[in-house]
């Protein structure tokens, strides 16, 4: 793979071409890594590839080595890690429920405490969600920042 960096301030923006005989893997991979930065991710879904705004995906789940997208409407499935989209989704509202799973904290509908120190989270639509006992401090305190902003 050649990579080429021009700079030069008479650019009104930055642009990225890839230039590529056919997308491969690594190619969709690479695409995905830079739309993050765009605050949109790309989704795939019957063999086609949609861009979605971070603010409409419910939460991100992974299985079978999998990671998949789920908004109201649709699942898709991404190229990218878990790992990979938590570092991307960094300062925006997504907090870890569990060791495969990604919500977005603004498409919360309600939180409920479980036995065992468990959350049980409800979505926008409906779809309930279990924070692990691991990750449920983090998720209270993110209850208390929240609580805290409007008080003071």
């Amino acid at each position: 793979m050649k990579i080429t960096l021009n700079q030069d301030p008479a650019f009104p923006e930055t642009e990225v071409i890839i230039n590529c005989p056919q997308a491969d893997e690594d190619i969709l991979h690479l695409v995905a890594m830079l739309r993050i930065h765009q605050r949109k991710l790309v989704g795939t879904r019957e063999g086609e590839s949609h861009l979605l705004d971070t603010k409409d995906i419910l939460y991100i789940d992974t299985a079978d080595k999998r990671t998949f997208l789920y908004t109201r409407e649709a699942v898709y499935e991404s190229t990218l890690r878990l790992y990979e989209l938590e570092e991307g989704l960094e300062g925006l509202e997504f907090l870890r429920s569990s060791r495969s799973a990604l919500v977005n904290f603004r498409r919360v509908q309600s939180i409920r405490p479980e036995l065992g120190g468990r959350l049980l989270v409800t979505m926008e639509g409906g779809e309930r969600l279990y924070v692990s006992r691991q990750y449920a401090a983090a998720w209270r305190e993110k209850l208390r920042e929240l609580e805290r902003s409007f008080g003071g």
